[in-house]
């Protein structure tokens, strides 16, 4: 039943990080704790493709929690995004998208990606971020109001 979401969570993992490799470690690492933890899933309180999207979440703020440490040890900061004029995001997005989609935040990213690539509903949303869904619906309105104003710019521009 889960392996039918696989796409879904690599997509949600690819939006939250960027990065292709890391996208593809973090679904493995989701799918191993899936399956640590499948006694205790209860389809009861919500959907699989929900329950391993909040699996993936976890993953992948244990990544980004390790990696801020590590780097504060070493003392090297890297930049959130990396630089790469290779579509990141997906592919069929254009360029001036792709580069709309890589300036907003991660947490406008991720609500992005949730909302709009996924098609969750505002209520699995809010439970996947663990937010209310008027906070859902704030941040997916701003996010998708700077994505208009970039690519109007862009046009402009």
């Amino acid at each position: 039943m889960a392996e039918e979401h696989l796409d879904d969570v690599y997509r949600y993992l690819l939006y939250m990080t960027a990065n292709p490799h890391l996208a593809e470690d973090l679904a493995a690492e989701t799918f191993e704790r899936a399956l640590r933890r499948w006694r205790r899933f209860d389809p009861r309180r919500g959907a699989a493709r929900t329950w391993l999207c909040q699996l993936a979440r976890g993953a992948a703020l244990d990544h980004f929690r390790a990696d801020r440490r590590r780097r504060r040890r070493e003392g090297v900061y890297a930049s959130d995004i990396p630089e790469t004029d290779e579509p990141v995001f997906g592919e069929g997005l254009s360029p001036d998208l792709d580069r709309a989609v890589r300036s907003l935040s991660a947490a406008e990213r991720e609500v992005v990606v949730l909302r709009v690539v996924l098609e969750l509903d505002g209520e699995t949303t809010a439970k996947v971020l663990g937010i209310r869904p008027t906070a859902v619906s704030t941040r997916l309105s701003r996010a998708l109001q700077k994505l208009e104003e970039r690519m109007v710019s862009d046009v402009r521009g």
